[in-house]
């Protein structure tokens, strides 16, 4: 059912819609602008060393720089379906770049490791706001023939931002010091922030609401302290994470309780009536588990080509680099598809590629060829590629349209905490089988092997329910009808 906003939007926006076949202005806008901020969250892994003797931090210490990004992202993402509602497309994107750009200028300036961490906070604040506002707006202004192929454009920057991170990084420390980085980044950005808000046009209607701070702490509390407590899982005490964890599950227990009472005067931070419609449920959960493998498997390639294989950290984001590239570039053609043949026929075959990428990741060797990591690196993305677009466009397709900002953002902290999970999970088994072999005589690199291919185990049999699950979607988007909620 088309949106009751379309018919609100200012005539550029209007015009790209009506054409057939091209994607929004809007859209490309804010697509540029999403490709830039999720690029510089994965930017700071190959600058850990150079951080360690400039700032003189252990490596645990820098870690936090990325942990801490997305801990953000997952305490500021439940409070975005609420913001995105009561402003308008353009202060949301003021809001977003604005914060981006002050993080990554403070960033750059740093004087020590504590205000590049709060400048790290501040940059991911701004991505968090990003994220939802472009699903939201592309189910707002594109139809729902087009949606997969736009949806398409947008898979290829999420998607290959995180793998150039890396590559781009690993170039950039080549010319100077992990200042430049930022250096780089914040001129792009200004431009991108320019242009947007000399084209942007606002969509729909801001709606005036008050908000719960009950429900922001909660939130934040919940899904903040459920990320650190699964982070602290790696080289950390392990009673003092389930601690954490179980604090941040009791948090967000007392947020659900709150949504649902609030829900009933129709003013809740994030609404979970979304969750009433099937066919959006079960792609969160197929998202999630994905999701887990994904950034299980991203986590420990590195490592093993770094650890076991002892290559540097430019030749690895180089070697994961054309998987990445392929996942973008396939987007828009599985968009295409999606809009023709529908969700079914590219989620099943995309979630058994994902298995057999994961079942051959647990055959590493000392001397597997690069040839063949590449192979089924590229395979996994790929089988991501499938997976991803059309689980996006039949989820946000499967609720009314005055549910898509609060459906965007618990799809986004979902993504989050998945994240985590995957990426505490996968270190957590491996650290604790090589500890295991290393105390019965086990040599130091193959105890850290054989923990690598236990934890590609653990990605597979994750994999195996994401085919599960993609056997519950339907070909198209469920017909959603009228939304009755309080409120509205």
């Amino acid at each position: 059912m088309p949106s009751p906003q379309v018919d609100q939007l200012d005539s550029p926006a209007k015009s790209a819609t009506a054409v057939s076949g091209r994607t929004p202005a809007v859209i490309r806008l804010l697509v540029l602008a999403t490709f830039v901020v999720i690029l510089n969250e994965t930017i700071m892994i190959n600058a850990i060393p150079r951080l360690m003797g400039a700032l003189h931090i252990t490596e645990q210490t820098a870690q936090w720089l990325s942990t801490a990004f997305m801990l953000t992202m997952a305490a500021v993402i439940p409070i975005t379906g609420w913001f995105l509602q009561r402003v308008s497309t353009r202060s949301a994107y003021t809001t977003a770049m604005g914060l981006f750009l002050l993080g990554t200028a403070l960033a750059a300036v740093a004087p020590s490791f504590e205000v590049l961490l709060g400048a790290r906070i501040i940059q991911a604040s701004g991505t968090a706001v990003m994220m939802p506002l472009l699903m939201t707006t592309l189910m707002q202004v594109v139809p729902e023939a087009e949606r997969g192929r736009v949806m398409g454009n947008v898979t290829l920057a999420i998607s290959v931002a995180p793998a150039m991170g890396p590559a781009v990084s690993g170039v950039i420390l080549q010319f100077g010091s992990w200042r430049l980085l930022f250096a780089v980044v914040f001129p792009i950005a200004a431009v991108i922030t320019w242009r947007g808000l000399k084209q942007l046009k606002n969509v729909g209607e801001p709606e005036f609401s008050t908000i719960d701070w009950l429900s922001v702490v909660t939130a934040a509390a919940g899904f903040g302290g459920l990320v650190y407590g699964l982070s602290r899982f790696e080289g950390g005490d392990v009673r003092v994470a389930a601690a954490i964890v179980a604090a941040g599950l009791v948090a967000i227990a007392v947020f659900v309780v709150r949504q649902l009472s609030l829900q009933k005067r129709g003013v809740p931070l994030l609404d979970l009536r979304t969750l009433r419609y099937r066919t959006y449920t079960v792609a969160l959960i197929l998202m999630a588990m994905a999701f887990m493998a994904m950034l299980g498997s991203m986590v420990l390639l590195p490592l093993y080509l770094q650890n076991i294989r002892e290559i540097n950290a430019l030749e690895t984001g180089l070697l994961v680099m054309p998987g990445g590239l392929a996942m973008g570039l396939l987007g828009p053609t599985v968009g295409r598809l999606f809009d023709r043949f529908g969700g079914r026929v590219l989620v099943i075959p995309g979630a058994i590629a994902i298995t057999l990428a994961l079942a051959g990741f647990t055959q590493v060797t000392m001397t597997m060829p690069f040839w063949q990591i590449l192979g089924l690196h590229a395979l996994l993305m790929v089988g991501l590629a499938a997976t991803f677009t059309p689980v996006f466009t039949l989820g946000l397709g499967a609720v009314p349209s005055p549910l898509y900002s609060h459906a965007s953002s618990i799809l986004g902290t979902l993504q989050q905490v998945a994240a985590a999970i995957g990426t505490a999970l996968v270190i957590t088994v491996m650290s604790a089988r090589a500890d295991a072999l290393r105390s019965a005589g086990v040599t130091e690199v193959l105890a850290s092997l054989d923990g690598m291919r236990l934890a590609f185990i653990i990605g597979a049999v994750l994999s195996v329910a994401v085919i599960i699950t993609a056997l519950l979607l339907p070909a198209r988007a469920d017909n959603v009808g009228e939304f009755k909620g309080a409120g509205h």
